[in-house]
C-alpha cells in the first residue's frame, strides 16, 4: 500500500507539471511580449514555491473506495490548483477586480509586489490603463475566474440543500407513518415508530451539529484574528500573510474565515500603497463567496488616498461598486475603526471626486427620541430643565489630573510605599532585603536570557498551527520579565493553580499590549484635546451645560473627527490564548529560577534549588496542576517586608474623572481596556447582545453618574487602622494579625503514639497550615487596601464603574472601593462637602444608631432619642478611640461607627451645626430588597407590610418577624415534648434566621438554608454542638413554612419563573430577557465541556461551562432565573434613582440596594427612591416578561409530525402565557412623611382605601388559620386602622360601606379582636369607625 501511495504521489506531480505546462502555453497565445515576459517571471517564481505550499494540492493520492467521491475530490483538487495558479500569474499585472469593479494600478516596475519584499513600495507609474482596457491580459484567466465563481456558487448551493433534503426525508417518513396508522398495519407499527424516532434524532443531531460548527468557527475565527493582529503589530507581515494563505488554502479551515480576516491584511497593504496586493485579497474573498464590507472598501480608499497619482476615474469606479454592494461612504466613516491617519487618507481619496464631502457619521449615542422605555422618556425629554452637579475643582486642576492619570496608564504599573515601612527596621530585615534585591536582579537577567532563547526556538515553527511566537513579540523583553517578577512577588505562601497563574500572566500581557496599541495609533493628542474640552462640563469655574457626560463627549468627538478613532475596540484574546501564553512563561520561570539552598543557614555545600515547584493536587475529585514557592523564598519575602508595592494601573482609583461610557467598547479608564459587562473568562454572548442593543443610553448614563462621584480619604480613621495593623492586628475589629500570630504545630515522630494520636497530630497540622494560609491572604489583602489608601491620603480620586451580566454595578478598582468591608467604607469620604442643614445632624445620629445594630424596630424619633442618651459615649469614642470607653467597638460596623462618632463630634462642637460642612456619606439601606420586589410584583399585602411597603407607625423587620413566628411554633412543639424544640429554647433569634430569609428569595434550597442555620448555631458557643444537625433541619423547615405563609404571591412568582426556565432550557435555549430599561440579559450556564491545552509543563484540562454550542445546564438555568431576574429589577431601580438624583444636583452612590448621599439630601433621595420604585412597579413587568419570552422561544413552531417536540412546545407556550395572578395591593406612591421608616422603605401615599380594606377583609375570611399562629397580622391591621383615624380622612360613600364591612368582620372573629386589643389606640375601634362614617348600626 505504501508503494502504491508513492506511485500515486509521483503521478500527481507529473500531472501537475503537465497541467501547468499546457496552461501556460495556452495563456501565452493571446498575450503581448510584455505579458509573456511578466508571466515567465511569475512561472520562475512558481517553480521556487516550497513544497509545503503545494502539499495540500496532492491530497488525492489517498485511495477512495467510492468512485463518485473520488471524482468530486479530484475536481476540487483541480480547482485548487487553478486557484493557486491564477494567484501566481496575477502577481504584477494591472487588475480590474470583477467582484468589486475597482481598477488597480500595477506595482512598481521592479516587479517586487511579493511578500518577500518588506521594504516600502515606490509610487506607481503615472500611466494608467484606460477604462476600456480588459481585466486581464489574456482571455483564458477570465474564463477560469468565471468557472471558479460558478463552481463556488454550486458548492454553496449543495451545502444549503443538505438540510432541506433531511427535512423532506423526515416529512416523507412521517407521512408514511400516518398512512400506516390509518391502514392499521399493526405488525409494521413498532418498526415504523422506531424508524421515525431515529430519523427525528438524526435531523436534530444534524441541526445541532451545524449549530455547533458555527460556534466552533467563531472560536477559530477569533483565534485567527488575534494571531494576525499580533503578527501585524509586531511587524511580522510575512508570517501573517503566509498564515492567512495556509488558512485560505486549507479546505477545512477556510470555511471559518470571514471578510474581516482579510481586511486585516488589506490594511497592511493599504499603508504600503499596494493596490495589487489588495486586489489579491478581493480575489480570495470571491473564491470563498464572501462580499467585501465597509472595512474592505476603507482599505481600498485609504490606499488610493496614499497614492498621489490616483485618478478620479479609479475612485469613481470604487464608489460606484460600493453603491452596488449597498455600502456608502458614510458607512465607511461610521462603521470602521481608524488608526493613525487612515481616516484622513480615506477622506482625501473621496474628495478627489467629491471636493466638498463632509462625513455624516453622527454616533448612535447622540440619537434622540429613541427612548422606548416609559420610565426614562420624561427624564430625557425634560433634561434641558435640570441642573447637573459640578465638581469642586477648577478646569486647570482637572487638566493637571488628567496628565497624571495618563502617565500612570502609559506606564501600565505604579509603585507605591507599603504601610509596613513605618515598622522599625531590624538587622534581620536589612539582611533579608539585601538577599531579595540581589536575587531579583539575578533572576531578571536569567529570565531575560531564557525568554530570548525560548522565543528563538519558536521562530521556525510551522505556520499551520497556532503558535505563541507572535504574542512574545508584542512587548519589550524587559516588560515580559517584569511581569514575571511581579507574579513571583505576589504569589501566596501556599502557591496557586497553574491555570490561574497562567491566565493572570496572559491577561497582564494583553493589557500592556492594548495600551501600546493605542499609543502606536497616535491617539494621545486627540484624547488630550477632547478631555481638556470635556472638563468644561465638570469644572466649577466654567459655564453650565445641559448635556449629560455621554452626550458632551460624543459631541466633542464629532468636532475632533480627524485622526484616529478613540473607540478602537481592541479584540479580546480568547481565554485559551491567555492561558497558553501564561503557561509558556510559567514554564520558563519554573525551569530557570533557582536559589542557594544554604542562603539562610550558610554551609560548605552550596546547591542551587528551584524557587518554584510544579506539582499536582486535588480539588474535589479533579487533579490539577499547582505552582508552589519554595519555603526559603516565602521566608525571605515575609522577613524582608518590602517597602514598596507594585500594582497594575487598572486596579488603582483614577486621579481624574473617568471617560464616560459612550458605547459598549469605550469608557472608564483612559487607555486601559475595560469591559462594560463583566462575564466569565471566554464568554462572548453578553458582548454580542450588547452590541445588538438599540438603546443603552440610560444604563450608560447611570454608570457615568456613579463614576463621576469624587472621593477622598478619612485620614484620622486611616491612621488609627494603620497603627493597629502594624501592631498585632485585631480580629474582632476585622484587622488581620501578622503571620507571627499564626498557630504553630510541630509534628514529632514518636513510636509510642497510637494511630489515633498520629491522625490527630496530622489533622492539627493541616488545620494550622490552612489557618496560616488564610491569615496570609487576609493580611495581604488588608496591606494592599491600606497601602493604596495611604498613597491617596492627600488626593481626590474616582471609581470608574461597570456591571455584571444582570446589570448590577460595581467599581472597577478591586481593592479600595465603597463596596468593600467595614474598614474600607470607614476610610472613604465624599470629596465634596455640603452643610448639614436643619436635619443633617439628626440623620447623622440616626445613621450611627443604624450602624450599631440596635433599635431596629424603633421609629426615627425613637432612634434619635436613643442617640441623644448616648452622646457621652459618642464624644468619648471620637476623642479617645483606643484609650477611652471604646463604646464604638461593640457596634455591628465598628469602624464606620467610629467615623460617624468623629463627624458628629465635629458637628456638635462647631459654632453652627447647620452650617457645618460634612463630607460623610449617610446610608439608606433596603428592607430585604429581594422580598420587596417580589411583594410589589405579586401585589402581596402581607409581604409588602413585612418589608415596609405599607404605611406603618414603626418600621417592620421581616427577620425578627420570622424569628418570632418560628419561636411560637417551637414553643408549641416543646409543649409536645419534641426534643429538638426543647434544645433550641433561647437560641432562636434574628441572627439565626436572617441569612436564610434573605437568600430564600434568591433561590436558596432547603439544603443550603440548613447549612446557613447550622453555621450560625456553630458560632453560638453555648449551643450544644451535637444537636446542630437536627436543630438546623428542624429550623429550616419552620423558616420555609413561615415564609410560604407570609409571602404567598412571592412563592407563586418564583415557581413560575423556575418552571419557565426549566422548559426553556430543556428546549435547547438559554434563558434571556430584557430589563425595563432595555438592558439585554442572558444566563451563561451551559453543560460543561473539557478542552485540553498541551504545554511543556502539563496538559491543562480547561473546564468550559459557557460554550453556547453546548446544551444549557437545566439545573443552573432554572435555579438562577428567579434571583437573577430580581437582581435585574434591583439594578433597574438603582439606575433610575441615580439618574433622577443626578438631575436633582445630588451626590449619589450605591452598594446595590444601599444608597449613599450627604446628610443634607437624605430626604430628597428617599423621595426620589420611592417614586422610582413605584414608577418601576407600575409597569406590567410580569406581562412584559411573558410577552418577551413567548416571542423569543415560541415564535416558530417545531416541525410537523414530531409529537414529542410539539407537546413540549405547547406546554412551554401555555406556561409562559400563564402569568401568575397578583393580589390587590396598589403600589401607587409614597406614604405620609411622618411614617417614613429609618431604612429605605417604600410605602404608599394617597392609598386607595376601598381596595386596601377589601384586601384585609379577604385575608381575615380566607387566611384565618394564619392568625392562630402569628400575632403579626393582627398588629398590622391595628396599626393600619390607627393610621386611618389619625389622618381624619374623607371617605366616599362606597368606602363607608366597606368600613362597616371591615368593622363587622373584626367583631365576627374573636381571635382577631382579642389579638388586636393591645394594638388599638382606642378601646373600641369599631365604634370609632362607625362614628367617623356617620352611621350607627347595631350588630346582632
Amino acid at each position: 500500500m505504501l508503494l502504491l501511495r508513492v506511485g500515486d504521489f509521483a503521478k500527481c506531480l507529473s500531472r501537475r507539471c503537465l497541467f501547468e505546462k499546457y496552461a501556460v502555453r495556452a495563456s501565452f497565445a493571446d498575450c503581448c511580449q510584455l505579458c509573456v515576459s511578466r508571466r515567465n517571471g511569475a512561472l520562475r517564481r512558481v517553480s521556487e514555491t516550497p513544497l509545503w505550499l503545494q502539499r495540500r494540492n496532492v491530497t488525492f493520492v489517498i485511495p477512495k473506495t467510492e468512485d463518485g467521491k473520488k471524482r468530486v475530490l479530484e475536481q476540487s483538487q483541480l480547482l485548487d490548483v487553478l486557484e493557486a495558479r491564477i494567484h501566481q500569474l496575477q502577481s504584477d499585472v494591472v487588475l480590474d477586480v470583477q467582484h468589486a469593479k475597482v481598477q488597480f494600478v500595477k506595482a512598481p516596475s521592479s516587479g517586487r509586489g511579493c511578500l518577500s519584499d518588506m521594504g516600502p513600495i515606490r509610487n506607481p507609474s503615472k500611466k494608467t490603463i484606460p477604462k476600456s482596457a480588459p481585466a486581464f491580459c489574456s482571455s483564458k484567466p477570465s474564463r477560469w475566474m468565471q468557472r471558479l465563481s460558478e463552481e463556488n456558487i454550486r458548492k454553496l448551493n449543495q451545502q444549503q440543500l443538505l438540510i432541506e433534503k433531511l427535512r423532506k426525508k423526515m416529512e416523507k417518513k412521517v407521512q408514511a407513518k400516518k398512512l400506516n396508522q390509518s391502514l392499521k398495519k399493526v405488525p409494521c407499527e413498532d418498526g415504523q415508530k422506531k424508524r421515525v424516532t431515529n430519523e427525528s434524532k438524526e435531523l436534530k443531531n444534524s441541526l445541532n451539529q451545524q449549530h455547533s460548527e458555527g460556534t466552533v468557527s467563531e472560536d477559530i475565527l477569533l483565534n485567527i484574528q488575534c494571531y494576525l493582529e499580533c503578527c501585524v503589530f509586531a511587524g511580522k507581515i510575512e508570517r501573517a500573510y503566509r498564515f492567512l494563505l495556509v488558512q485560505h488554502r486549507n479546505v477545512t479551515r477556510r470555511k471559518h474565515l470571514n471578510t474581516d480576516i482579510y481586511n486585516i491584511m488589506m490594511k497592511v497593504w493599504a499603508k504600503r500603497g499596494s493596490l495589487s496586493q489588495i486586489g489579491r485579497m478581493f480575489i480570495m474573498l470571491e473564491e470563498l463567496g464572501l462580499k467585501p464590507n465597509a472595512g474592505s472598501y476603507c482599505a481600498v480608499l485609504e490606499c488610493m488616498g496614499r497614492n498621489p497619482d490616483c485618478t478620479p476615474e479609479i475612485v469613481t469606479r470604487c464608489l460606484n461598486q460600493m453603491k452596488k454592494n449597498d455600502v456608502s461612504v458614510d458607512d465607511v466613516f461610521s462603521q470602521c475603526v481608524f488608526r493613525q491617519d487612515e481616516g484622513d487618507m480615506v477622506l482625501k481619496a473621496v474628495r478627489i471626486v467629491q471636493p466638498d464631502y463632509q462625513p455624516n457619521c453622527q454616533p448612535h449615542s447622540l440619537n434622540k427620541n429613541e427612548y422606548s422605555s416609559p420610565l426614562v422618556k420624561d427624564f430625557y425629554a425634560q433634561k434641558g430643565d435640570y441642573k447637573y452637579p459640578k465638581l469642586d475643582l477648577t478646569q486647570k486642576e482637572l487638566q493637571k489630573r488628567f496628565k497624571r492619570q495618563l502617565s500612570i496608564e502609559q506606564a501600565c504599573t505604579i509603585t507605591i510605599e507599603s504601610v509596613e515601612t513605618s515598622k522599625p527596621v531590624t538587622e534581620n530585615i536589612v539582611k533579608m532585603r539585601g538577599h531579595l534585591a540581589n536575587h531579583l536582579a539575578m533572576w531578571h537577567k536569567i529570565l531575560l536570557q531564557a525568554l530570548r532563547e525560548s522565543r528563538k526556538n519558536l521562530v521556525h515553527n510551522t505556520d499551520i498551527r497556532f503558535s505563541v511566537y507572535p504574542y512574545l513579540c508584542l512587548l519589550e523583553d524587559e516588560e515580559y520579565v517584569d511581569i514575571m517578577i511581579q507574579t513571583i512577588a505576589k504569589m501566596p505562601l501556599s502557591g496557586g493553580t497553574l491555570m490561574y497563574l497562567a491566565a493572570e500572566l496572559g491577561q497582564k500581557i494583553y493589557s500592556k499590549y492594548a495600551v501600546k496599541q493605542k499609543l502606536q495609533n497616535h491617539i494621545m493628542d486627540k484624547l488630550a484635546n477632547i478631555y481638556n474640552d470635556y472638563t468644561e462640563l465638570l469644572a466649577k469655574d466654567t459655564k453650565v451645560y445641559n448635556d449629560l457626560p455621554r452626550e458632551r463627549w460624543c459631541k466633542l468627538e464629532m468636532e475632533n473627527f480627524a485622526g484616529p478613532t478613540l473607540q478602537a475596540g481592541e479584540t479580546n484574546w480568547p481565554y485559551i490564548v491567555t492561558v497558553e501564553l501564561g503557561t509558556f512563561l510559567v514554564n520558563i520561570m519554573v525551569k530557570n529560577l533557582k536559589i542557594n539552598c544554604d542562603i539562610l543557614n550558610p554551609s560548605h555545600s552550596r546547591k542551587l534549588i528551584p524557587i518554584l515547584y510544579h506539582m499536582y493536587t486535588f480539588r474535589s475529585t479533579r487533579q490539577i496542576g499547582f505552582i508552589k514557592p519554595h519555603p526559603i523564598l516565602s521566608h525571605i519575602q515575609q522577613e524582608a517586608m518590602q517597602t514598596t508595592l507594585t500594582f497594575d494601573s487598572n486596579v488603582m482609583p483614577m486621579l481624574c474623572p473617568p471617560v464616560p461610557w459612550c458605547s459598549v467598547k469605550f469608557g472608564a479608564y483612559l487607555l486601559t481596556p475595560t469591559k462594560l459587562m463583566r462575564a466569565m473568562e471566554g464568554a462572548t454572548q453578553h458582548e454580542k447582545l450588547l452590541e445588538k442593543s438599540q438603546n443603552l443610553h440610560p444604563v450608560l448614563d447611570s454608570l457615568n453618574q456613579l463614576g463621576n462621584c469624587a472621593w477622598k480619604i478619612n485620614k484620622p480613621v486611616l491612621d488609627i487602622i494603620i497603627s493597629i495593623f502594624n501592631d498585632r492586628g485585631c480580629e474582632n475589629l476585622d484587622i488581620p494579625p501578622p503571620l507571627s500570630e499564626a498557630p504553630k504545630v510541630t509534628y514529632s515522630f514518636d513510636p509510642t503514639h497510637t494511630v489515633a494520636e498520629k491522625v490527630r497530630f496530622r489533622q492539627d497540622m493541616i488545620e494550622a497550615k490552612k489557618k496560616t494560609s488564610e491569615m496570609h491572604s487576609m493580611r495581604m489583602d488588608a496591606l494592599y487596601k491600606l497601602s493604596i489608601a495611604n498613597h491617596l491620603r492627600d488626593e481626590i480620586f474616582w471609581f470608574p464603574h461597570n456591571m455584571d451580566f444582570r446589570g448590577r454595578t460595581y467599581p472597577c478598582p478591586p481593592y479600595l472601593n465603597h463596596l468593600g468591608s467595614d474598614v474600607t467604607r470607614a476610610i472613604l469620604l465624599f470629596a465634596e462637602g455640603k452643610p448639614l442643614g436643619p436635619k443633617g445632624l439628626d440623620w447623622l445620629k440616626i445613621h450611627l444608631v443604624n450602624l450599631t445594630g440596635l433599635k431596629k424596630n424603633s421609629s426615627l424619633q425613637g432612634r434619635l432619642e436613643y442617640a441623644s442618651t448616648i452622646m457621652e459615649d459618642i464624644l468619648d469614642s471620637a476623642d479617645n478611640p483606643l484609650n477611652g470607653g471604646k463604646w464604638w467597638m461593640n457596634a455591628d460596623e465598628p469602624w464606620q461607627a467610629l467615623a460617624c462618632c468623629m463627624e458628629i463630634a465635629n458637628a456638635v462642637r462647631s459654632p453652627d451645626p447647620t452650617q457645618f460642612i460634612s463630607h460623610f456619606p449617610v446610608h439608606q439601606d433596603g428592607s430585604c430588597n429581594g422580598l420587596q420586589h417580589y411583594a410589589a410584583l405579586g401585589r402581596d399585602v402581607i409581604g409588602a407590610t413585612s418589608v415596609n411597603l405599607m404605611p406603618c407607625e414603626l418600621p417592620q423587620d421581616v427577620y425578627s418577624g420570622v424569628a418570632q413566628q418560628v419561636e411560637e411554633l417551637r414553643a408549641i412543639d416543646a409543649q409536645k415534648n419534641v426534643t429538638v424544640a426543647k434544645v433550641l429554647e433561647g437560641f432562636i433569634n434574628r441572627k439565626v434566621v436572617k441569612q436564610t430569609v434573605m437568600t430564600v428569595v434568591y433561590g436558596v434550597t432547603r439544603h443550603g438554608g440548613r447549612l446557613q442555620i447550622a453555621k450560625r448555631l456553630k458560632e453560638t458557643d453555648e449551643f450544644p454542638k451535637d444537636h446542630v444537625w437536627n436543630a438546623s433541619n428542624y429550623l429550616v423547615r419552620l423558616v420555609f413554612s413561615g415564609l410560604k405563609e407570609m409571602f404567598t404571591g412571592t412563592r407563586e412568582i418564583q415557581d413560575w419563573l423556575t418552571a419557565s426556565a426549566r422548559l426553556i432550557s430543556k428546549s435547547g435555549h438559554t434563558v434571556q430577557w430584557m430589563t425595563p430599561l432595555g438592558l439585554p440579559i442572558i444566563q451563561p450556564y451551559h453543560q460543561p465541556r473539557n478542552q485540553v491545552l498541551k504545554s511543556a509543563l502539563q496538559h491543562i484540562n480547561i473546564n468550559i461551562n459557557y460554550d453556547i454550542k453546548e446544551m444549557p445546564d437545566t439545573v443552573k438555568q432554572k435555579n438562577a432565573f428567579p434571583p437573577n431576574f430580581i437582581h435585574s429589577l434591583d439594578s433597574t431601580h438603582m439606575m433610575l434613582t441615580s439618574l433622577h438624583c443626578y438631575s436633582a444636583d445630588l451626590t449619589f452612590v450605591s452598594v446595590h440596594d444601599c444608597f449613599w448621599t450627604h446628610a443634607l439630601t437624605v430626604d430628597t433621595m428617599n423621595k426620589i427612591c420611592r417614586e422610582q420604585f413605584v414608577a418601576l412597579h407600575s409597569q406590567p413587568i410580569l406581562q412584559e416578561l411573558s410577552d418577551f419570552l413567548l416571542n423569543q422561544y415560541c415564535s416558530s413552531p417545531p416541525i410537523k409530525g414530531m409529537k414529542k417536540m410539539e407537546a413540549e412546545y405547547q406546554k412551554l407556550k401555555q406556561l409562559l402565557a400563564r402569568v401568575p395572578q397578583t393580589g390587590q395591593f396598589v403600589c401607587s406612591c409614597l406614604a405620609p412623611k411622618h411614617l417614613v421608616a429609618p431604612k429605605l422603605e417604600y410605602c404608599l401615599k394617597e392609598p386607595n382605601y376601598s381596595v386596601l380594606f377589601f384586601c384585609f377583609f379577604y385575608w381575615i375570611e380566607e387566611d384565618l388559620y394564619v392568625l392562630k399562629f402569628s400575632l403579626r397580622l393582627a398588629r398590622m391591621i391595628g396599626m393600619l386602622l390607627n393610621w386611618v383615624l389619625e389622618q381624619s380622612c374623607i371617605f366616599y360613600p362606597e368606602q363607608n360601606e366597606l368600613l362597616l364591612v371591615i368593622a363587622y368582620c373584626l367583631y365576627s372573629h374573636p381571635i382577631v379582636c382579642s389579638r388586636m386589643s393591645s394594638c388599638l389606640c382606642c378601646p373600641d375601634m369599631v365604634f370609632c369607625l362607625l362614628i367617623q362614617t356617620g352611621k350607627a348600626i347595631e350588630f346582632g
